[in-house]
């Protein structure tokens, strides 16, 4: 677990000394000094801590923030966007094979279940199967997701959908497709069509003229992933 050093690190990077963040906080700062040498803060105290910095509990837990890039860090503690441009440490949690190279993890029916909760869980995604597909860029982030549903002709249930981590939504494209991982909706594969900027939402339309196309907020979103191929072989 990194919360100490990752406490001390977004401190000192936006110039504070441990009184100033005490009294934001509304804590005292010998309080906070013994959170920086590792005692462990109630669970209310964290997520105040996160917010204030403007990152999920999860990446100020789990993730070694020294590691991220100057500008990543940056951007970070900036505070901007930071849903939409995935600012707010929207960090993706891969699994690595043994020359360190990211493997595709696969997403079944049955394990999209869980999914949405233990997406950025490294234990959870460490059960997911793997696999490579070389002729893909090596540049960026994989998952194949299996397909519910007759939604999107050609792409038939059970069929394989492999797409690349979207980590700005601002990226999204109209009328391109996209496999949608939701809050309350499970994962799913639309055409997407981008109204974030004006209305802070996203149109979610199928191919088949059955269903009916229907609109996400943003902040029943929790990844996006943009269609790279598809096929249906069985895992």
């Amino acid at each position: 677990m990194f919360f100490d050093r990752n406490i001390k690190l977004l401190r000192t990077k936006k110039g504070l000394s441990q009184q100033d963040l005490a009294e934001s906080l509304e804590l005292t700062r010998s309080k906070l000094n013994s959170y920086e040498r590792g005692v462990q803060p109630p669970f209310d105290i964290q997520i105040d801590i996160a917010d204030y910095f403007n990152v999920t509990l999860d990446g100020l837990v789990r993730h070694d923030l020294s590691k991220l890039t100057h500008f990543k860090l940056s951007q970070i503690l900036k505070g901007s966007e930071a849903d939409i441009r995935g600012r707010k440490l929207r960090l993706l949690t891969v699994s690595v094979d043994a020359n360190e190279d990211e493997n595709i993890e696969i997403v079944s029916m049955k394990a999209q279940a869980g999914y949405a909760g233990g997406y950025s869980d490294p234990e959870f995604i460490e059960t997911l199967p793997k696999f490579k597909l070389p002729f893909l860029p090596k540049n960026r982030t994989y998952r194949s997701f299996q397909i519910k549903g007759d939604s999107m002709p050609p792409v038939s249930e059970g069929s394989w959908v492999t797409a690349s981590y979207l980590q700005d939504w601002n990226d999204v494209k109209d009328g391109e497709n996209y496999i949608v991982v939701t809050k309350d909706e499970g994962i799913v594969f639309k055409r997407l069509y981008n109204k974030i900027k004006n209305e802070q939402n996203i149109t979610l339309v199928s191919t088949n003229s059955a269903y009916a196309p229907y609109t996400l907020h943003i902040d029943q979103i929790l990844e996006i992933w943009k269609f790279e191929t598809w096929n249906g072989f069985e895992v």
